[in-house]
């Protein structure tokens, strides 16, 4: 057997994703990988959530869409071509989108991500902007969904206005999707950016209301307060960051920000149920990647209130069906947290 010390770069890529391919076939048998679509507004939960998908033997990443959230979205572009960087997978083409919302302003988290998103952590081997596609980032995802109509799951761990702007351009870009998970929206009117509002939702509301109202496909969402609930320890924690691997150094250095910023008096605020490590978007993708990691959920319908004075961008469950949508999405409450662990251990391996 060859040493992996002295093979390429390339190389030991190509050995680490044919050891994937062949514990993916060994346990699940022979088949294809599930197709995966990212839109992200790459802080340093996306970043965990993007890591998490690369590592699973049973996804092919096709595209990682940007949009604004967290920091600017030349900032999530570059954010995210530095973790494909961190995990040897910039094969993955990077597609540019939105910069602002459809109507408002545009708000950020750098005091809880890094004005950068990735924990103003200097990188000098960052790659460069070049390093993006030149095609605009709906246009891709509608593309990308039209030429594999039904295969491909979209996670959506950022503000909702790529969606948005998809479905408007192409009606039909929904009814091609297999699924889709969304990180954002709130289930107990518990804000973490207004009183009402979690981020995502509260940066782009109408893109929410739009996603909530005219994405028919199977849908499910990993709320705020039900990333609260499902939380795990900071000793765990601890654990995690302390794997001897490059992925785990670079998770390290980037999260070290978000860390300290948990223990100020607005994020103790705005946590529910006690204090611990949430890394939001991670669920999301969790869900994506193993079909029996959420254990309970709700089935309901579900919208976004935009003209309240203190509950615009707040998610409204229809729990008695009022609105008489026939459209009902599942809003995760418990899941696997044994899982859960693995998963987001294996990412950083």
């Amino acid at each position: 057997m060859v040493s992996c010390d002295r093979l390429s770069a390339q190389q030991r890529g190509l050995v680490i994703y044919l050891h994937h391919s062949v514990r993916f076939c060994s346990s699940t048998g022979f088949g294809m990988a599930q197709k995966l679509l990212v839109d992200v507004d790459c802080g340093v939960d996306d970043a965990l959530a993007v890591m998490m998908a690369l590592a699973a033997p049973n996804m092919d990443v096709l595209g990682i869409t940007c949009v604004h959230g967290n920091t600017s979205v030349e900032n999530v572009c570059k954010n995210t071509l530095r973790v494909l960087h961190a995990c040897g997978r910039l094969e993955i083409p990077v597609f540019q989108g939105a910069a602002k919302p459809i109507l408002g302003n545009v708000i950020s988290a750098g005091h809880f991500h890094g004005e950068d998103g990735l924990g103003d952590v200097p990188d000098p081997n960052a790659p460069g902007l070049d390093m993006l596609q030149k095609e605009g980032a709906v246009a891709a995802m509608i593309r990308i969904v039209n030429e594999n109509p039904k295969e491909v799951s979209l996670v959506a761990t950022a503000p909702l206005t790529n969606l948005a702007l998809a479905v408007r351009m192409e009606p039909s870009f929904p009814s091609k999707l297999k699924d889709l998970y969304i990180m954002g929206g709130n289930i107990e009117s518990r804000g973490n950016t207004t009183m009402c509002a979690e981020f995502n939702f509260a940066a782009d509301p109408e893109a929410a209301y739009i996603v909530l109202n005219d994405y028919l496909c199977p849908t499910y969402i990993a709320s705020w307060e039900f990333t609260c609930y499902n939380k795990l320890p900071w000793s765990w924690c601890d654990d995690w960051l302390a794997q001897e691997t490059e992925k785990a150094r670079f998770m390290a250095r980037i999260f070290r920000h978000s860390m300290e910023a948990s223990n100020s008096e607005r994020s103790l605020a705005e946590m529910v149920d006690g204090t611990g490590f949430v890394s939001c978007d991670s669920y999301a993708m969790a869900a994506a990647i193993d079909n029996n990691f959420v254990t309970l959920s709700d089935h309901v319908a579900v919208t976004v209130e935009l003209t309240g004075t203190f509950t615009r961008g707040m998610m409204v469950l229809d729990t008695l069906d009022m609105l008489k949508k026939p459209h009902k999405a599942f809003v995760m409450k418990k899941v696997n947290m044994e899982r859960f662990k693995q998963l987001i251990m294996d990412a950083l391996k």
